[in-house]
């Protein structure tokens, strides 16, 4: 059995109960349950419809989250997540590079690498090399003035971790910015790179070895193992093709406003949805959040 999740934006446009009704009646689903109204509603199929996605093209064209999962299973006993653009809205390194002078030339690069046109260390260590120099003291000017939550992570958080689930923070990001924001999130761990200082100055290189791609499948691993917890327990979120390892091995991958190559290859995409979108494809309403 498998259940179809519908989700609109948290502030935008309330979802037209016409489109759910039509939706479920189309495809021989189960009455509709509202998780919340008017931005996220799902009812369960017997079987996964053969028009998914030409389905989920037009419910993105009405501003719509279109998910189908596995009924069984769904709420997951662990969540894995990137940290920039994901559990915050700006990439670390990318205002760091702003506030060196360096940021558009730096921004261009974060973009190709995301999107998996550049090899990710590569160009880790090419931009971090133009931060060499660079006042160590301005991480915490850009943590406090630059860095801003993603909407619903705390509520995604608190929530799983209310219902017995462990929580990581695994980023390509720096261990500067992943320490404040998972405790200001409730991390139980986090792991990233490490921006090296010398004399309270940027040298221009990053701790060895870099935390890639694979790092956050190696993490997945270790974190499950641990913790004696499956991959199939897991739900993950990222949204850069360095989070695809991560996001095709747990139970549950989230490309959550993902970059276009990279949600291509994710079943599960959140384009308008926060992160209590996450809650809602498990099947949580949001009288169950946990504020």
């Amino acid at each position: 059995m498998f259940t179809t999740v519908l989700i609109s934006a948290p502030n935008g446009p309330a979802m037209d109960p016409a489109l759910v009704e039509s939706l479920r009646s189309a495809w021989g689903g189960s009455a509709a349950r509202w998780l919340a109204a008017g931005e996220a509603v799902e009812f369960d199929l017997m079987a996964m419809p053969d028009n998914r996605w030409d389905v989920w093209e037009s419910c993105q064209a009405v501003g719509v989250d279109l998910v189908v999962v596995p009924s069984e299973g769904r709420r997951k006993r662990m969540v894995l997540a990137d940290m920039d653009s994901t559990m915050i809205e700006q990439e670390c390194i990318d205002e760091l590079a702003d506030a060196a002078g360096v940021g558009n030339h730096v921004k261009g690069i974060t973009a190709r690498a995301m999107n998996g046109e550049l090899d990710f260390e590569e160009a880790l260590r090419e931009r971090v090399g133009l931060l060499k120099g660079l006042d160590a003291e301005i991480i915490d000017q850009v943590l406090a003035e630059r860095i801003t939550l993603m909407p619903g992570g705390r509520a995604l958080i608190a929530t799983m971790k209310a219902h017995g689930a462990y929580a990581a923070l695994v980023s390509g990001g720096f261990t500067a910015f992943t320490g404040k924001v998972s405790q200001m999130l409730g991390f139980d761990e986090n792991t990233a790179n490490t921006l090296l200082i010398e004399n309270g100055m940027l040298t221009g290189d990053v701790g060895l070895p870099i935390l890639g791609k694979q790092a956050k499948v190696t993490a997945l691993e270790e974190i499950t193992t641990r913790l004696s917890l499956s991959q199939a327990d897991v739900i993950a979120v990222g949204d850069g093709a360095n989070d695809l390892g991560m996001l095709h091995r747990a139970g549950l991958g989230v490309a959550l406003h993902a970059k276009p190559a990279v949600a291509a290859e994710c079943d599960v995409r959140v384009n308008f949805g926060d992160l209590t979108a996450l809650l809602y494809v498990q099947g949580f309403a949001k009288s169950d959040f946990v504020a």
